[in-house]
């Protein structure tokens, strides 16, 4: 297949080049041409072609059917972006919005779109900077026939199974093979986006948990401790161990002892944390549910008070964000 991606930042850009990996062929676009042009040189085979601005995109997609990824942050510059390629294209095209909008504005883009003949697809994606290799987990909304269309794209950029065992009893009637895979159509337009936000909302009480445990060892030989009761611990070869075998095992533990391992100061993190909009989104929608969700709200409320003070907990936090984000919160 021939796709469009718009935006080609830290994930963008892998997306574009994994897909060349898997014999499709991209025409992207950014903002900075000298991205648009380090993606093209990464590209497989000579699979992606340059393109200028969103009408010259649109005019190198050949076919019947035109396809355009857009990969922006949440706001403003997606809104417009969508805007505009509902502008370009037409009857039979499918735009998708990959980035971490919000779900309510992929319900009205989508019936907006609908009216023009466009499918629209919400597509939550998780895997950060190491989708490249490791592949993306990916949550979708929309048309079930254009997800259907773009299951060949969506099944290139999934991990698949790799070597992780079956879930037993994953072959009873109901439930979908392609989780299996890293990859789940949720259901109509918002619902991809609104799985992943609450993902994301999951994602920030974890991290906050190891952040306050990482915080509970580092102080464990303070002066306000008493003196025959204080150790001194090594916290990267704590998060090692953990590593092998225990229940708390998880990504975020490796990106915390690799973090630990490099510097078991933490000293190059600042430890204020920043919070990307989901977490506050899950929020809003527990409230709307009448679900209470007091780990996650807690969670979204510390990063908050990280950024008028801060302790080694943020330091963890910023460390795990880094390692899987690329989210720079280091020292000015």
């Amino acid at each position: 297949m021939r796709i469009g991606i718009v935006g080609l930042g830290r994930m963008g850009g892998n997306i574009a080049v994994r897909l060349t990996r898997h014999g499709h062929e991209v025409v992207v676009h950014d903002h900075d041409p000298a991205v648009v042009e380090k993606t093209v040189a990464r590209a497989e085979a000579g699979r992606a072609v340059a393109a200028t601005s969103l009408e010259d995109m649109v005019a190198k997609l050949a076919g019947s059917k035109r396809v355009v990824w857009s990969m922006l942050p949440a706001g403003e510059i997606t809104e417009t972006t969508v805007q505009t390629l509902g502008g370009l294209l037409g009857q039979g095209d499918i735009i998708i919005d990959g980035g971490n909008t919000y779900y309510k504005d992929d319900i009205r883009r989508a019936a907006e779109l609908a009216a023009k003949g466009i499918d629209y697809l919400d597509v939550g994606t998780s895997g950060g900077v190491w989708g490249l290799e490791r592949g993306y987990c990916m949550m979708y909304g929309g048309n079930p026939d254009a997800a259907a269309y773009l299951d060949p794209i969506l099944s290139a950029l999934a991990p698949g199974q790799g070597d992780i065992p079956r879930t037993r009893d994953r072959d009873r009637d109901g439930l979908d093979p392609r989780a299996e895979q890293g990859y789940l159509y949720c259901g109509p337009a918002g619902s991809g986006h609104f799985v992943k936000m609450v993902h994301n909302g999951i994602e920030y009480g974890m991290m906050q948990a190891f952040a306050e445990g990482f915080d509970v060892m580092h102080r464990k030989d303070s002066p306000l401790v008493a003196e025959g009761e204080r150790f001194s611990l090594n916290l990267a070869d704590i998060a090692e161990v953990w590593r092998r075998g225990s229940v708390v095992s998880s990504w975020l533990l490796d990106l915390t002892a690799e973090a630990l391992a490099r510097n078991g100061d933490l000293a190059p993190f600042s430890g204020e944390v920043s919070d990307s909009g989901e977490g506050r989104w899950t929020i809003e929608a527990a409230i709307e549910e009448a679900v209470p969700v007091p780990v996650m709200t807690a969670a979204l409320f510390t990063r908050f008070r990280s950024r008028s003070g801060n302790t080694f907990a943020e330091k963890i936090l910023s460390a795990m964000r880094y390692g899987f984000g690329g989210h720079i919160e280091t020292k000015g």
